[in-house]
């Protein structure tokens, strides 16, 4: 997630000088257990859940919900009662918040204003330059939530209302617009939205919200106050969103469409309209959106393997998705077309990328790619699973997708607990990683140069 947090930071009223001996990735880490562990609680009594939820479960759930990720050990609809529904919905809007969005409003509620530090951590967070007003970007951020989630709500309900009632249609529209634009993934149909896989008036609103969701608060601001300019007056990570999404989703749309087309468990059944609206869906999905239209499980290997890849890109910087982010591997992408090219400086869009910034990219990949290994190494320890199914359930819960291959409602008890973690770090990790490695260390000490064979 994840709207848009890169940080789940938490402010204190405290002075700078009380805090020294807390560093950032504890309170971030601090921040999002201190919401984690009392939601799981909750989740546990009779009144969430209709037959009852052990700690392991709703711990698992609450996870799930506050990393935007919608991985679920029990089914949404059936399991628990509405009040348990209510929390959920609440608990993936704190995700996609941020809490730190959230504890800015909080403090501004009670009279408290940030001090100029926790300002500029918090412009920070959000992608913004020192010089926006942090009282009005929270306000922004939080009225284009609301926005976006009542339009997504009324257009669902144009489908839900006629067929479920008033009551009933207007509270799923509700549940599945805040789920979709926060990019949770959860759903209170038991087969997520497979009934409406030929449903242009669910599948599109559904895809644009986690779409629109995904690009991030940062490309949405800048588009609404520089489109007057054109294209050449966005700024390059602006550009680079704008042009990456638009060539993933079709890239999945086509691949999606040419692997599972003749598949009869898949798409194979469906008109040519619906298998293309039914490509477009999962392409869309895969990027830590977490709904599917189509059984994942019966898959093809090749597709399945176009969506691990897809889930691993993600979404954007500062938005609600997940993943290592479209501009992390568009920026590694590009500076490792640079260095085959033997150029010295990595330019898109006639700007150069700072080298702190390839770096951190290729940092996050590589960090990324040594957790995944691990994770999988300790899931095929407690799982009795095919290495596929512990590949695509590893990296939909580190990206924070929440789509499976049918392995999560079978984890055992230290498997749960695993995937907890996975859903934690892949929700915090590389994000504080990047924070950590954008913290100055200046130093006058250069050692000589020496070679390194390399490749």
């Amino acid at each position: 997630m994840k709207l848009f947090g890169t940080r789940s930071t938490v402010f204190t009223i405290k002075q700078d000088g009380e805090n020294k001996g807390w560093s950032e990735p504890k309170i971030i880490l601090g921040s999002f257990i201190s919401i984690l562990v009392p939601a799981a609680v909750l989740l546990t009594l009779p009144v969430f859940s209709v037959s009852g939820l052990s700690f392991s479960d709703a711990l698992f759930t609450a996870t799930s919900a506050i990393s935007v990720t919608g991985l679920g050990v029990v089914d949404t609809g059936t399991h628990f009662t509405v009040e348990g529904q209510i929390l959920l919905m609440l608990l993936m809007q704190i995700g996609g918040l941020g809490q730190m969005t959230l504890s800015a409003v909080l403090l501004y509620l009670f009279g408290v204003r940030l001090s100029l530090k926790q300002q500029a951590v918090a412009k920070e967070a959000l992608g913004q330059n020192r010089n926006v007003n942090i009282k009005m970007l929270v306000k922004k951020i939080i009225v284009f939530a609301f926005v976006a989630e009542m339009i997504g709500m009324a257009v669902l309900a144009c489908t839900w209302v006629p067929e479920l009632g008033w009551g009933k249609g207007l509270y799923y529209s509700l549940f599945h617009a805040i789920s979709a634009f926060n990019n949770a993934g959860f759903s209170l149909f038991s087969d997520s939205i497979m009934n409406y896989v030929s449903t242009p008036s669910v599948v599109i609103p559904l895809a644009g919200l986690f779409i629109f969701g995904g690009l991030g608060f940062t490309v949405v601001a800048d588009v609404s106050a520089n489109w007057r300019r054109g294209f050449r007056g966005f700024n390059l990570h602006t550009k680079i969103m704008l042009t990456a999404t638009p060539v993933l989703l079709l890239f999945g749309t086509v691949m999606f469409w040419l692997l599972e087309h003749n598949n009869p468990t898949t798409m194979g059944h469906l008109s040519t309209e619906g298998q293309w609206l039914a490509a477009f869906f999962q392409s869309a999905t895969a990027r830590t959106a977490g709904f599917n239209s189509i059984d994942i499980a019966h898959l093809t290997q090749p597709a399945l393997l176009i969506m691990i890849v897809l889930m691993l890109i993600g979404a954007g910087s500062a938005s609600t998705g997940g993943g290592i982010k479209v501009s992390t591997f568009v920026v590694a992408a590009v500076a490792t077309w640079a260095f085959l090219r033997q150029k010295q400086h990595v330019v898109m869009f006639k700007r150069t990328v700072s080298w702190p910034k390839v770096t951190r990219s290729l940092a996050i990949i590589v960090v990324s790619g040594i957790i995944l290994t691990g994770s999988m190494f300790l899931l095929m320890l407690t799982e009795k699973a095919s290495f596929d199914k512990v590949l695509f359930e590893t990296i939909s819960a580190f990206a924070t997708v929440g789509l499976t291959a049918g392995l999560t409602a079978q984890l055992s008890e230290p498997g749960k607990y695993i995937m907890v973690v996975i859903m934690i770090i892949g929700r915090i990790g590389p994000l504080t990683l990047a924070y950590m490695l954008a913290k100055p260390n200046p130093t006058l000490l250069k050692y000589p140069e020496d070679n390194v064979l390399t490749g």
